[in-house]
């Protein structure tokens, strides 16, 4: 159920604050400054290091019962039963960038989502405004929460990198919403691929929806019905030049780059209608840390790092960006029972020579698959060091080791950036250091 609450709507009352991660956090700042009284539950308390917070199991749960509302942090599905039972009970159960839409000037917000590419596009958003003479601020899912009491978003562009976790929170569209792409994620979380594509793009269509920017795709296009307000296909065709400027890859860098220019047309930004002055407005951007960025050449060897790419549709763009050079591609991670049939025929398929590399814990069941569809060499490695050493055997000196994993860095990383860090260190140790 989406509830139409803003943080102070709820002044004074007594409201759970479950999970107590970044945006848990902001959410306790922000609640205790309005008088409330917050109680704080966490499925595994002692993670926190906050000894005030109530186990979930232990008791938690009859505690948040007894509030007016609960926010809840984004990695707690929607579609639990502990939540769906605090429902039952008639407790609202929130979502922090929903509650903070309800109190915002959403003509001034951008919203953007999709299964992949998001992240760059927020910042390209924000980065393009910045130049063209708007003040923005680039909030949301890849840092601080746009309702942290320390963020202060008055007179500016509101750039929200939004997920399909927050998504099914929000109760009113913002001005402009960009989709990015849509495929399959987080079927753990929405309990079906289906789900998830209808929690996504619901963002697009609720009350006060007026502009969604969609990437000209085919998936999105059979998707037509599920979006909302004035809806804009833009094709990747447009955005090569803009791409080139931003530093962004392929196909999809040229994607990006064509939905964030639109959206800043859509939200009215100075100067956005003006080719010129967008593609100047460029100098300067660095692309995300993580995202497709070729950390290290060592003789014949380009190796790319793309941990950032969680899931199959990310992969396969980083697979079509190298182009025809001689691939050895690091994939698998924490395995959220996604379909990968698209990116083992991706693999498949490729002309150029090609070797699989498979990460636990969902390498292996892709290796399995990429061996049934092909003759292409395929190899099980314990981590990602095995891995590298690996890659470089069997390039022999030439080509491209590429980290892609499509799936998640969880089990064997906290998160994508500890995995970055790890190709990297494997990298300066088994192909040398820069120079």
């Amino acid at each position: 159920m989406r509830h139409a609450i803003g943080f102070s709507d709820l002044a004074g009352r007594r409201v759970g604050v479950f999970g107590l991660g970044v945006e848990g956090r902001a959410a306790r700042s922000r609640l205790e400054a309005l008088g409330c009284d917050v109680v704080v539950v966490d499925d595994d308390p002692g993670s926190t290091g906050d000894p005030t917070v109530s186990a979930t199991g232990a008791g938690g749960l009859e505690l948040l019962a007894t509030c007016t509302a609960v926010v809840k942090a984004p990695g707690i599905s929607r579609y639990r039963e502990d939540v769906q039972s605090l429902e039952r009970r008639g407790v609202a159960v929130l979502g922090g960038v929903g509650m903070w839409l309800e109190e915002a000037d959403r003509a001034r917000v951008i919203c953007v989502t999709g299964t992949k590419g998001k992240s760059t596009v927020t910042t390209a958003i924000g980065h393009l405004a910045e130049r063209l003479g708007t003040p923005s601020v680039v909030t949301g899912n890849l840092g601080v929460p746009p309702f942290d009491p320390d963020l202060d978003t008055t007179g500016t562009l509101v750039v929200v990198e939004t997920s399909s976790f927050q998504a099914t929170d929000v109760a009113h569209s913002p001005g402009v919403v960009v989709v990015t792409s849509l495929g399959d994620d987080h079927v753990d979380w929405h309990g079906s691929a289906e789900q998830y594509r209808a929690d996504k793009l619901s963002l697009t269509s609720q009350p006060g929806a007026a502009s969604t920017i969609a990437a000209d795709t085919p998936t999105l296009r059979a998707c037509s019905a599920m979006l909302g307000g004035e809806v804009t296909y833009v094709d990747a065709a447009l955005g090569v030049a803009l791409a080139h400027r931003l530093g962004l890859a392929g196909t999809h860098g040229a994607s990006n780059a064509a939905v964030a220019a639109a959206a800043l047309r859509a939200a009215k930004v100075p100067g956005s209608d003006d080719e010129a002055l967008v593609e100047a407005a460029a100098a300067g951007y660095e692309p995300l840390p993580g995202r497709f960025r070729t950390i290290a050449t060592r003789g014949g060897v380009r190796f790319i790092d793309d941990s950032l790419a969680t899931n199959p549709l990310p992969a396969i763009a980083a697979i079509e960006s190298v182009g025809d050079a001689r691939l050895a591609l690091l994939l698998g991670g924490h395995d959220r029972g996604v379909d990968y049939t698209g990116l083992v025929q991706a693999i498949a398929m490729r002309a150029a020579p090609t070797a699989v590399m498979t990460l636990p814990e969902s390498g292996p069941r892709i290796g399995k698959r990429i061996r049934a569809a092909s003759d292409l060499v395929v190899i099980d490695a314990p981590d990602i060091g095995s891995a590298v050493r690996e890659a470089l055997h069997w390039l022999d000196g030439e080509g491209v080791v590429l980290l892609s994993p499509a799936a998640p860095s969880f089990t064997q990383f906290r998160n994508w950036k500890e995995r970055s860090e790890a190709f990297a260190a494997a990298v300066d140790e088994l192909a040398g250091p820069s120079a």
